[in-house]
């Protein structure tokens, strides 16, 4: 807990980067506030419950880095506490230790972008709540009715971090092989799963927005995504030591003898955790470190038995201080604006416009970056590009044009900032727009007064 308070002293006193995801987590929070409802009026994949989380901490602080990051401090902390908790009362490993703890923090602070209050953060810590719903089952080789507990546990998680739906598979998959589980007590996990989901859909169908709550929130989970080669750059200089401990240690397992049969059964279902993990990439909005606390627990249990398998103790501590110092230099990198800096998290930090004196007002951005949000508000309901762009680039769909048309009446903005070239062709099919606004550079609109 030491360390953990540690590494996020430097953040607490000196700030961190303005990231991306930040600002538009902060903008749902922001909008939501104003009345506009999620995903009808909102038009980003962001969850439900962590939108819901983003709303309440705007309603406190307004736009706030710092809580944030607070917050993430919380919650980093109470899955270093429960994990280490879990490992040790269920005696998962031969020996009580506070090292499954101590890798957890560790692979928590990889890089600068995981300190922030993310969604797979918050739904990490329901996913870790099932992993010890499930090792009590796994204990008795009798599963009872608290699988439904598991279910229920990875559906909010899913309300939170969309791709963590793929762990209903490992939750399945380890009640199958290790717990006895019969079909009744399956099919009972199963219903847990989907009985937030349900409720949730119930509460858009009510409100009147169920359609827009599928085609943005369940359709988006499982569009293609393009990513940049810089991202892969990031993360495998960020990543490369914890999954080669991680993998050295389960390597080292393979012929270990000393276990008993529970024991044997938990690597097993954190093998299980590691291989669901790697489903869920294809499901990530983005690549970034960020994204894979998911794989913290696994990568956190195989590297403490690696290094608590060396004969010899001075050689763990050598190589465990070593690359400590590595991680710890690639953590600082990610803060470091150079464009040497070689993990430098580049397509997440925010690069002010210096050529945009606008402050205080309602803003669009058409295109691709949301600088310009930074010292302003967001209007109409286009707030996600990779979002928005599939109906302001169909401008040839009458359907579209008059809910552009709608959707600009409800939220006017005052600023319009055309990266995308679209505006010319926007108001040639919508003069009355056209009449409102006046060029003011080359690619900025703005509202008569």
């Amino acid at each position: 807990m030491i360390l953990l308070i540690i590494s996020r002293i430097h953040i607490f006193l000196y700030g961190s980067p303005e990231l991306i995801p930040e600002l538009q987590w902060m903008l749902v929070g922001e909008q939501i506030n104003k009345g506009f409802v999620m995903y009808s009026d909102i038009w980003d994949n962001t969850a439900p419950f962590s939108a819901m989380v983003y709303a309440g901490i705007d309603s406190i602080v307004g736009r706030s880095q710092f809580a944030y990051q607070f917050l993430a401090f919380f919650v980093a902390a109470f899955q270093v506490i429960y994990f280490n908790v879990v490992i040790n009362n269920r005696d998962i490993f031969p020996k009580r230790t506070y090292l499954p703890g101590l890798m957890y923090v560790i692979f928590l602070n990889i890089s600068i972008d995981c300190a922030t209050l993310s969604p797979v953060l918050m739904g990490t810590s329901f996913l870790l709540l099932a992993f010890g719903t499930i090792v009590k089952q796994v204990n008795r080789l009798e599963a009872t009715d608290e699988v439904f507990e598991i279910g229920f546990l990875i559906g909010v998680a899913t309300l939170f971090y969309p791709p963590a739906c793929v762990f209903i598979l490992w939750a399945i998959a380890s009640l199958l092989f290790f717990s006895g589980a019969t079909l009744r007590q399956h099919s009972l996990a199963i219903f847990g799963f989907l009985f937030p989901l349900f409720l949730t859909g119930l509460f858009f169908y009510l409100d009147g927005t169920y359609d827009d709550f599928f085609q943005i929130f369940i359709s988006s989970v499982f569009q293609i995504r393009q990513y940049n080669l810089n991202d892969f750059r990031t993360l495998l200089a960020t990543l490369f030591l914890p999954f080669i401990f991680a993998v050295l240690g389960f390597l080292r397992l393979v012929n270990a003898t000393g276990f008993v049969n529970f024991q044997l059964r938990c690597q097993q279902v954190m093998m299980l955790w590691g291989l669901t993990g790697f489903l869920s990439i294809g499901l990530m909005p983005f690549l970034a470190p960020m994204q894979f606390i998911i794989f913290v627990p696994a990568l956190a249990f195989f590297a403490t038995n690696f290094f608590s398998s060396f004969k010899k103790a001075w050689m763990a501590e050598m190589l465990f201080l070593g690359s400590l110092s590595v991680m710890i230099f690639f953590y600082f990198q990610g803060a470091n604006d150079s464009d040497e800096s070689f993990a430098k998290l580049n397509n997440l930090k925010i690069k002010r416009n210096s050529a945009f004196p606008f402050k205080s007002k309602k803003v669009l951005v058409l295109g691709n970056g949301m600088e310009e949000y930074l010292d302003n508000y967001a209007a109409t309901p286009y707030l996600n590009w990779n979002l928005a762009k599939y109906e302001l680039e169909n401008l040839d769909n009458y359907e579209n044009v008059i809910s552009i048309l709608r959707n600009f009446e409800k939220d006017t903005p005052e600023v319009i900032i055309d990266k995308a070239n679209l505006v010319p062709k926007l108001f040639k099919r919508i003069p009355a727009l056209a009449r409102r606004y006046h060029a003011d550079g080359k690619c900025v609109y703005l509202l008569n007064s």
